[in-house]
């Protein structure tokens, strides 16, 4: 004969389950959402992380100097046709019973000194002349071409890709500045414009 549980032990068995089965949903909703903040949490802190302690990177790219030597000093100026007339008149190049205007600036110092490109750059030209002497052109973004005369120990080729500071020359001599013995004559032409380069070094490029 088979043994039949009473009624009160059916319905507390029936109680227990239920409470076991309630509390079981309680605990993994609980585990759920927990792992859910943790992992929401974590994102979001690498996220505020990375803003505030990895500084920004400075994409603005600054006009350099042709020359990183501190003893290297303007010898001509560039010819500004709103200067005193005494200051252009420092600023005029004569060569062979010819007087020109100034459309760069020389720098010299003595003796040679490593000349380097004003921005990353291009090489579009290098070439010989009897009467400027050696030749650089590098072109740059914005419409900036950077001319380099007077220089010697080359050591750059047409379409070499250049950054701003390369050495890419050395100071020399010409036939046109005989007087400014070893110099580099710098020209920065914008918008096929000649402008005076003291008046843009340090500057960004966005500024023009």
């Amino acid at each position: 004969m088979k043994r039949q549980l009473k009624k009160s032990v059916v319905y507390g068995l029936y109680a227990l389950s239920f409470t076991l089965l309630v509390g079981g949903i309680a605990i993994l909703g609980f585990v759920a959402k927990d792992v859910s903040e943790q992992k929401t949490s974590y994102v979001s802190k690498g996220i505020l992380d990375y803003e505030e302690k990895v500084p920004v990177v400075n994409t603005e790219v600054k006009i350099v100097r042709p020359y990183t030597d501190q003893e290297v000093k303007v010898s001509k100026n560039f010819y500004d046709y709103q200067d005193e007339s005494s200051e252009q008149e420092q600023s005029l190049i004569y060569y062979e019973g010819t007087y020109m205007q100034s459309s760069g600036v020389s720098y010299s110092k003595g003796d040679a000194f490593d000349v380097v490109a004003i921005l990353d750059g291009t090489v579009k030209e290098v070439k010989e002349d009897t009467t400027l002497g050696n030749i650089i052109t590098i072109e740059h973004e914005n419409g900036i071409t950077s001319v380099y005369q007077s220089v010697g120990e080359i050591s750059v080729k047409v379409d070499d890709v250049v950054v701003g500071g390369q050495v890419i020359a050395k100071s020399a001599t010409s036939n046109i500045s005989t007087e400014l013995g070893n110099h580099l004559y710098f020209e920065l032409i914008i918008d096929g414009i000649c402008v005076d380069p003291e008046n843009y070094y340090d500057k960004s490029i966005n500024e023009l």
